[in-house]
């Protein structure tokens, strides 16, 4: 389960996320995760909001997972 509050590395992009909470879509019922990107780009602000459904959240990517939980200092 994500750590509200932690800051998590995607393995993609290689940017910093912080994990605002953990909640439930209003339809299905699905658990998903609210997080903010500690970074801006061309197309979002500083701080952008997403939430992503927590298995997407949890899953291995070619054996390396999606999101990793960082230490604060190696921001």
């Amino acid at each position: 389960m994500p750590e509200i509050g932690s800051i998590y590395r995607h393995y993609k992009n290689h940017q910093y996320y912080q994990v605002i909470a953990v909640g439930k879509h209003s339809e299905t019922l699905e658990d998903l995760v609210v997080y903010k990107a500690l970074y801006e780009s061309s197309s979002f602000p500083f701080g952008q909001i997403w939430c992503r459904p927590l298995k997407m959240w949890q899953e291995n990517i070619n054996g390396i997972p999606r999101f990793e939980k960082v230490k604060c200092d190696n921001i």
